[in-house]
């Protein structure tokens, strides 16, 4: 492997590919790295306008007579003052997210039963809605699902904090979280973003403490007198540990630990002190009256924690078949730094065994990797970007709506028959602007699971405006034969079979102009299987 092929590599690993202009910066990987873990150093929230189609899923915005008061924002991440450690309840410090802006969402503040109820105003249930009210609602909710999307795979495809998104997206499917309300969703992924190149231990608390993960997994209805199990087992199966690394009387122990962490009205962490269980707990062979706080510190204490996570980003990042002699040495430095997420990657990043060709070229690329990468190596621009969310959602993967709790499954659960035939003529779809109609799975993810086939049937209708300036500049005198060859190495990184070089040749060659020859040299290689692989 030479250097440019290392440099890509890195790229598509750390990031969402490299542009044209990177690769002819003629960086070494250990300088590209330095610059990546410097750009990311950087973080700035998606915005609260991606809200902007927001109706409250109780439906009280429509009840709330004029010139009402109005509460703080839902989303605000105001935090209370320092709490003792192990109460359970959150300081300053604990609670991430930015306050969305005042004006940005005055127009749509959703307003919860309890926040009604305590200011005396008039509610109207779901279940009040009329037919048609309820779809209103429904497609207010996708709306601004489709908002945040797009707002987020622009960071992705644009963004300078490559390394940042990168993880954010393997966070997002590490912490799954499903839920109807945009603005919570939109609070956890800015907590996620924020803390993604943190301490583990920092983001960990941070995302148990969110309304969002709070209401999925039930910790809202665990109390005292009626623990619920449910985000405590997931915290330790799904979060930290993994199976095998428990008993059931471990998650019993935690969630009375968990007991009385909440949410308030205005969707902020609560700690309701009359619904914690106060009583001696054994978790993990310590004993004491812990809280949530001591839980999540005595899990990260375990030496199955720092083997689990890094098990994970090593299937992310490397390949998919771990290699435990890779693993053991990480997952021991990741400890020692106090599970230090930067450290890890600049760790990973820099072992000569990340470059081997072996680990090149092996991972199929998730949709959401798919088309970032699309845009992002080529500059690619389309007329209506949410029709991007639309192939995503038919190649198997909606942000903010997971399957289930255990996330995206990934590997080779993203190729199936259908898939893989969108996969390979989506290329032609965005830059030939070709005729393509594909029908939306329903599944239980959907916001409107009834919707006929015919208006989940979705036609490309915009038209892609794809430079071939960066391209040209790349090829340099590269003489038109040499060409497909050239696109290959900064295109591919799975290695080019001659017979499908051969295939891109022949279409070259009935071409009329060097724009179009460059145009259908790219289509052939982008829409080859080897392209499917980062």
């Amino acid at each position: 492997m030479n250097a440019q092929h290392q440099l890509q590599h890195l790229y598509w690993r750390a990031g969402f590919g490299p542009r044209p202009q990177e690769v002819a910066a003629g960086l070494s990987p250990r300088q590209a790295l330095r610059q990546l873990l410097h750009e990311a150093r950087a973080y700035e929230p998606i915005p609260s306008a991606a809200l902007a189609a927001f109706q409250d899923p109780l439906g009280a915005v429509q009840a709330v007579p004029a010139g009402s008061p109005t509460p703080p924002p839902v989303g605000s991440m105001a935090a209370p003052t320092a709490a003792p450690a192990g109460s359970g309840q959150p300081g300053t410090a604990d609670l991430a997210g930015p306050t969305p802006p005042l004006e940005a969402v005055e127009a749509l503040r959703p307003r919860s039963a309890l926040a009604l109820r305590r200011q005396g105003l008039p509610q109207l249930r779901r279940a009040d809605l009329t037919p048609a009210q309820r779809k209103l609602q429904n497609e207010g909710i996708r709306d601004a699902f489709m908002g945040m999307s797009t707002a987020w795979m622009d960071q992705m495809a644009t963004s300078p904090g490559q390394l940042r998104e990168k993880m954010a997206l393997f966070w997002h499917g590490h912490f799954a979280c499903r839920t109807r309300r945009p603005d919570d969703s939109l609070a956890l992924l800015n907590t996620i973003r924020e803390k993604a190149l943190g301490k583990f231990s920092d983001l960990l608390l941070a995302v148990s403490q969110e309304p969002a993960m709070l209401q999925f997994l039930n910790n809202q209805q665990n109390r005292k007198e009626h623990p619920n199990e449910n985000f405590a087992r997931e915290v330790m199966e799904l979060f930290t540990l993994g199976r095998g690394h428990y008993t059931e009387i471990d998650v019993k122990e935690a969630a009375r630990a968990f007991t009385g962490w909440g949410y308030d009205g205005q969707s902020r962490f609560v700690f309701r002190e009359r619904q914690h269980d106060a009583g001696l707990k054994t978790l993990l062979g310590q004993t004491g009256n812990w809280g949530g706080q001591d839980a999540l510190r005595i899990i990260l204490k375990q030496p199955a924690a720092s083997t689990f996570i890094v098990t994970k980003l090593y299937r992310f990042f490397v390949h998919d078949v771990p290699d435990p002699a890779r693993i053991a040495p990480l997952a021991a430095a990741f400890r020692q730094s106090d599970y230090n997420v930067r450290d890890l990657l600049e760790r990973l990043f820099s072992a000569d065994w990340f470059y081997a060709p072996a680990n090149r070229g092996n991972l199929i690329k998730s949709p959401v990797a798919l088309v970032a990468g699309l845009r992002r190596t080529l500059n690619l621009q389309v007329a209506n970007d949410k029709q991007l969310l639309s192939y995503q959602k038919a190649l198997g993967q909606t942000l903010f709506m997971p399957p289930n709790v255990a996330g995206w499954p990934g590997g080779r659960a993203w190729i199936d028959s259908s898939s893989l035939l969108l996969r390979l003529q989506l290329p032609s779809i965005l830059f030939k602007n070709a005729e393509f109609a594909v029908r939306l799975k329903d599944d239980e993810n959907d916001i409107t699971p009834q919707t006929t086939g015919k208006e989940r049937l979705v036609k490309h209708a915009e038209t892609t405006h794809l430079p071939l300036a960066p391209l040209q500049q790349l090829l340099g005198a590269t003489p038109p034969e040499n060409q497909p060859q050239a696109l290959a190495n900064f295109l591919l990184q799975a290695p080019l079979r001659p017979e499908n070089l051969a295939l891109v040749q022949q279409a070259a060659t009935k071409t009329t102009t060097p724009e179009e020859r460059l145009r259908t040299t790219l289509v052939s290689l982008l829409s080859l299987p080897e392209y499917q692989l980062a």
